[in-house]
């Protein structure tokens, strides 16, 4: 009878920590699981957020390029017009002195 008792409870025992192991295993494999999603998620929100800045640059360097495309136009411009001051100037000092000469 002894022997029947203690085959029991090492028999009771054994069912009682293949459960437990059982649980702890389901419950290892879930936390698992969900800290892969949470890594994934953040991943995936990382690449999202390298994207939008990887625009933003993009953006900011065309509208430099614009700005400079449009500084250098103006300096063109100014010049144009500085040149065509300065040779209308010379025109005019140069009737001055005819003018002048003729005077």
């Amino acid at each position: 009878m002894r022997k029947i008792l203690i085959a029991a409870t090492a028999a009771i025992g054994a069912i009682a920590l293949a459960a437990c192991s059982q649980k702890t295993q389901d419950t290892t494999e879930a936390a698992a699981s969900s800290a892969a999603d949470d890594v994934q998620t953040m991943a995936t929100d990382a690449a999202t957020a390298v994207d939008t800045a990887g625009d933003a640059m993009s953006d900011a360097a065309g509208d430099a390029m614009n700005a400079a495309k449009d500084a250098g136009a103006q300096a063109a411009d100014t010049v144009s017009d500085t040149a065509a001051s300065a040779a209308q100037a010379a025109k005019d000092a140069e009737a001055a002195l005819d003018d002048h000469s003729n005077n």
